[in-house]
């Protein structure tokens, strides 16, 4: 399998999320992007969508890249652009691009108002777009019986696997990802549960993204 591949989290989906402080009107949006082209053009993309606005404020990092960059847009100095780069960087979230654009309400917030507004219009909108890692997986068939088959599953789940389908017949086969990293252990586990008598039969290895939350 060669050198272990350390996994990374991006956002599951696209997301828009709205609240109002003190007058003020936050719409939040969070989107996964590989490229700086395409993180610009997303910020242009809102910019247009939401001309009519005092702000656009924005963040993006790029893992492959190693780019991170933010704008106040306008805002004092320090109280948006940073703290919203600072939600996902306490997540660990890369290649994630978040524009936050303000409807300014007439009643000023004061800075500590202001970073807490876009803290929260930033983590609100990552919150609903959702966190997938991103990791190489060994997929297996492990054919058998039908009375080892609920077993199986947890035995599965507890190693951070997936089930990802199950064919039916005489016996059951279930078909699954686990991490690479805990892929030998696994094997060896349900060896010794079956007492020799099920053998996971690696079939190939997958780099994808399973959401976790």
């Amino acid at each position: 399998m060669g050198i272990l591949m350390e996994p990374y989290y991006i956002p599951t989906s696209d997301s828009e999320t709205e609240f109002t402080e003190k007058r003020s009107r936050f719409i939040g949006h969070v989107a996964h992007v590989t490229t700086e082209e395409q993180a610009r053009d997303f910020i242009t993309a809102m910019k247009k969508r939401y001309h009519d606005a005092r702000h656009n404020c924005w963040c993006y990092i790029l893992r492959q890249e190693g780019i991170v960059r933010y704008s106040d847009d306008g805002e004092p100095q320090g109280t948006a652009g940073q703290p919203m780069l600072n939600v996902f960087q306490r997540q660990g979230i890369t290649d994630v691009v978040c524009v936050v654009t303000r409807y300014f309400g007439g009643i000023l917030l004061g800075a500590g108002g202001l970073v807490r507004a876009y803290s929260k219009s930033a983590k609100d909108a990552m919150d609903a777009a959702g966190i997938s890692v991103v990791r190489r997986w060994v997929s297996m068939d492990i054919p058998c019986d039908y009375s080892r088959f609920a077993r199986l599953q947890q035995e599965t789940e507890s190693a951070q696997g997936i089930v990802t389908e199950v064919v039916y017949g005489a016996d059951v086969t279930l078909k699954v990802l686990l991490p690479e990293e805990g892929a030998q252990a696994y094997r060896q586990r349900i060896s010794d549960l079956s007492a020799g008598s099920v053998h996971p039969v690696v079939t190939g290895e997958a780099l994808r993204s399973v959401p976790v939350s």
